[in-house]
Formats: structure tokens, C-alpha cells, sequence
């Protein structure tokens, strides 16, 4: 069994591991992420220096406990801070709207994330594109149990490492198709794992200048390269534009009525460099909402096509 390492974190400002670590898990049954009951957070993740399987576990307002196994294991824990973005500084964050400052207000412990694994975060977001997000993450339970690999150290029962870039690179079209990822998605997996490693220099970036490497992926756009920033990056400002119903939502929320994309951009000008955070909060708090008018469309299974 491989040997454990650990770490106490503990932070000046309040820290909500949960709500900060919440974008890690693509939907419930995601083999790469587990909670269980003693409020423990267990990922399986594959870091440079080799997979890794972790614990956070909140023990109080300002300390995380962090347990980690494998060989990716001592740098994780290194790492640690940076990920949970124990650094970000929101002094500038001063929103006029008075739901934004009142979510903001209720919620002093969330944090970006800012894992630094643009391929971990890149393969969810491209399954997530154009499609439901239950199939998507239908997609990726599918094709991480086929490929994945046991997660290192005393983890929960079923928890895996996903396939890395060159295995993802080598799945058979018929694979994809069976596990329900149109040829359209499958191709960007493909393209992009061909450059994964110049890819995760995004990480090491400016913000603006690792989005514009991101989208040199055809099949990765503004939404997607957004989707992957929030996640590796920790961008605060990583607004997720094209998503089918994030405007509606900003609208309904902030102005009582939809909106599309471009007026969501020109209506959250005044938050830039937070305008993702703002959105975020917004969901904390439970204020992002729009009206239900009619049935969803329904789910599509290509698998059978």
C-alpha cells in the first residue's frame, strides 16, 4: 500500500472546502471523486510526478486536513495552498448589484480552484459540450471505469484515476460512439491529447494568454476553454459564455427577465475580474434561478444510432 502523507492547511481568511471543491465532481457516480459520510473529500487525480488519491476533510473555518497517497502524493500536498487559491486577493471585489453583494456576503469561504491539471479538467468539459449534462457525465462514468486505473492508497471502494492523455488519444471511435460521444467531441479529445503536454504549460500562464492556447484545439471555444479555466486556472473572471443556460439565469436573477449572451457579457462588465466568482455565489446562495416554462428536450442516445 503506498505510504501516506499529510498536511494541515490553515488560512487567514474563512475557507468552504466544499463549495470551493465542488466543481471537481461531474455529477453523482463520478469514479474520480467520492464524499463519504465522516465529510471527507476523496479525489483520484494524476499529477506530474504520478497519480495521486486524496483526502481533504474541513476542520474548521480556516483549517483543511489533507491526507495523500502515491507518487504524485508529496507534490499534491505542495500544491495544496495554490489549489484551494489561498492567495486570491478580493479587495477589489465590490459588487454594486445588491444580490451579487449579499451572496458574497453569506458565502466568505469560497475560494477559486486552480488544480493546474488542464487535462483533467479538459476531458469532462469537451463530453460536456452541446449536450445534457447527465449524458455527459453518463460519458465519462462509461469510459473512466473502462480505462481508468485504481486510484493508489486506502481509497474508497471503486475510486480511479482517469485514462491519461495518450490512452484517451488511442480509444477506438466505436468506444466513443458505444459510450455515447459523437465523432465531433471525440475528435477534440484526440486533437488535443496529441499536444497534452504543451497543453499543461497553459497552467503557467496569464490567464488571457492560456485561454488563447486552449482554443488553438479546434472543437474548443470560448465555453469550453472557460469550463477548463475555472477548474485549472482558478479564474475568477472565467465567464461561461455559450452555455445554454447560464444568460437566462444571470438575467432572470439580476434583472427579472432572460437575457442572451451578449447582454449577460455587457451587464456583468462592472464585475471584471470576477465576474465567474459572481455567478458562483450567486448559485451558493441559492439566487440563480429561471422560470420553467415547458418539458426539457429529451435525452438523446447516439450509442444506439
Amino acid at each position: 500500500m503506498a505510504s501516506e502523507r499529510t498536511r494541515v492547511l490553515r488560512t487567514e481568511r474563512p475557507i468552504d472546502l466544499a463549495a470551493t471543491i465542488s466543481p471537481l465532481r461531474r455529477g453523482f457516480g463520478d469514479p474520480c471523486h467520492r464524499e463519504t459520510p465522516d465529510g471527507a473529500h476523496w479525489h483520484a487525480s494524476r499529477m506530474p510526478s504520478g497519480e495521486v488519491t486524496y483526502r481533504l476533510r474541513q476542520a474548521d473555518r480556516h483549517t483543511v486536513e489533507a491526507r495523500a497517497w502515491g507518487p504524485g502524493a508529496e507534490e499534491f500536498l505542495e500544491r495544496l495552498p495554490a489549489m484551494l487559491c489561498v492567495d486570491e486577493d478580493v479587495t477589489d471585489f465590490a459588487p454594486a448589484h445588491p444580490k451579487v453583494a449579499e451572496a458574497h456576503r453569506r458565502n466568505p469561504g469560497l475560494r477559486m480552484l486552480r488544480t493546474g491539471l488542464v487535462w483533467e479538467a479538459l476531458v469532462p468539459a469537451v463530453l460536456e459540450q452541446k449536450v445534457h449534462t447527465k449524458t455527459a457525465h453518463d460519458s465519462w462514468r462509461k469510459l473512466v471505469w473502462r480505462y481508468g486505473t485504481p486510484a493508489p492508497g486506502p481509497a474508497p471502494q471503486g475510486l480511479r484515476v482517469m485514462p491519461d492523455a495518450e490512452t484517451w488519444r488511442h480509444i477506438p471511435s466505436w468506444v466513443y460512439h458505444r459510450a455515447n460521444v459523437g465523432p465531433q467531441r471525440s475528435k477534440t479529445i484526440v486533437l488535443a491529447a496529441r499536444i497534452a503536454p504543451k497543453l499543461e504549460q497553459a497552467a503557467g500562464l496569464g490567464h488571457a494568454e492560456a485561454a488563447q492556447r486552449l482554443r488553438t484545439v479546434p472543437g474548443i471555444g470560448i465555453w469550453t476553454a472557460a469550463e477548463i479555466a475555472q477548474r485549472a486556472f482558478g479564474d475568477p473572471d472565467a465567464l461561461s459564455v455559450g452555455d445554454f443556460h447560464l444568460a437566462a439565469i444571470v438575467g432572470w436573477t439580476l434583472l427579472g427577465k432572460p437575457i442572451d449572451d451578449d447582454a449577460m457579457v455587457e451587464y456583468l462588465e462592472p464585475l471584471r475580474p470576477h465576474r465567474y466568482r459572481a455567478v458562483r455565489l450567486l448559485g451558493l446562495a441559492g439566487f440563480a434561478h429561471k422560470p420553467k416554462f415547458g418539458p426539457r428536450t429529451p435525452y438523446t442516445d447516439h450509442s444506439r444510432i
